[in-house]
């Protein structure tokens, strides 16, 4: 039994966006900032990634922390129990962290880094996000020049 009326789980519902959350803005102005350029929303891509940063294959993406489940055994999934529509929303949760990982894989299959921000993270600490992402992208930059392997001695015969 929902505590709100219908109308009112409607209008609530309704201010749940999944693109253009204040928390992917708040990154991607970041980035913006530091002179990276990125896609929003990158439909070519599994799960269309929050932000994609094509020329480094960097997918991103920003979790809130109660439709992705974060700290779920220790919190969320606790709390949950107790409520009216806990079995409700634990299936929704859990199918959500079942597709994450199903996207991740699919993405690091396509040769793509995946990065998941929490929400939190994000507004608390938007300085160490960016350097997550700079780091990812010095560490293809030292990939891609490093030397071709040389050629083992059959080969060069």
């Amino acid at each position: 039994m929902d505590i709100l009326t219908k109308e009112q789980r409607h209008k609530a519902m309704s201010n749940i966006h999944s693109k253009d959350t204040s928390i992917e803005v708040k990154l991607r102005k970041a980035l913006w900032k530091k002179g990276y350029r990125y896609r929003k929303n990158y439909r070519n891509l599994p799960g269309s990634p929050d932000i994609a940063m094509t020329k480094y294959k960097i997918a991103i993406f920003c979790d809130g922390e109660f439709f992705h489940g974060k700290d779920w055994e220790l919190v969320l999934k606790p709390q949950l129990l107790k409520s009216p529509k806990g079995e409700y929303w634990i299936k929704k949760i859990l199918r959500n962290m079942e597709r994450d990982a199903e996207v991740d894989k699919s993405l690091l299959f396509l040769g793509w880094t995946v990065i998941h921000f929490w929400g939190g993270d994000i507004n608390k600490k938007i300085d160490e996000c960016i350097q997550v992402i700079e780091e990812c992208i010095f560490d293809m930059n030292l990939q891609s020049n490093e030397p071709e392997d040389p050629l083992c001695d059959d080969e060069k015969a």
